[in-house]
């Protein structure tokens, strides 16, 4: 039976994990290209070999990756963004495919911050966006990062404006307000889902 995969993205500090969060407390999977990508940078695993040959051992710190130097490397120069991705992408992609295949659930969710800048909407059915002020992303990120405005300005840029984000969208979350006005959206959206999954898995019964 194939499921509903609903793709979670959003820029930089609007709260896509406090969304999946709430997802999550609902029962639904969820699946982070964040945690995979993380996971495949550490010794040993795919990405590790192939980032190191890319970028050299100036990344390491007793013998791990430094995401943060990564990071920085990466926002600082285009070329190196897209090298870092032609690595990562891949491999964050075939394993959330493997994974949701190992799924029995009604509908599935897939965390990926960029979906939408690496062309990849195909790959879920849906595409819910998680929205606030620009202001907002910036105040979040320093507080939550400690992160200067030019460091957040970057990153920013290197994403998908909040107008091509939205023009995107399937479904909307606004979190701009309180954390009741959030879980108001999530559980009407999950209740849209558990509907829609039904449909979806009568519809490819036997496909």
């Amino acid at each position: 039976m194939k499921i509903l995969k609903v793709g979670l993205t959003g820029g930089v500090g609007c709260g896509k994990s406090t969304v999946a969060s709430l997802f999550a407390e609902r029962g639904v999977p969820v699946l982070d290209a964040d945690q995979m990508a993380h996971a495949m940078v550490e010794p040993g695993q795919p990405g590790y070999a192939a980032i190191i040959a890319a970028f050299g051992d100036k990344l390491l710190d007793n013998g791990r990756i430094n995401r943060n130097r990564l990071r920085n490397r990466v926002f600082a120069n285009a070329a190196d963004r897209r090298i870092l991705e032609s690595i990562l992408h891949p491999l964050v992609y075939q394993a959330l495919h493997d994974q949701a295949q190992c799924l029995k659930s009604p509908y599935c969710l897939f965390a990926i911050p960029l979906l939408i800048e690496t062309g990849q909407q195909d790959f879920v059915d849906r595409i819910l966006v998680v929205d606030c002020l620009p202001g907002q992303q910036y105040e979040r990120v320093r507080q939550r990062d400690g992160l200067d405005d030019i460091s957040i300005g970057l990153i920013m840029q290197a994403q998908a404006s909040r107008e091509v984000k939205l023009a995107a969208a399937n479904d909307v979350i606004e979190n701009t307000g309180r954390i009741e006005q959030l879980q108001a959206q999530v559980e009407k959206l999950h209740q849209a889902y558990l509907a829609m999954a039904h449909e979806y898995s009568v519809f490819n019964t036997g496909q």
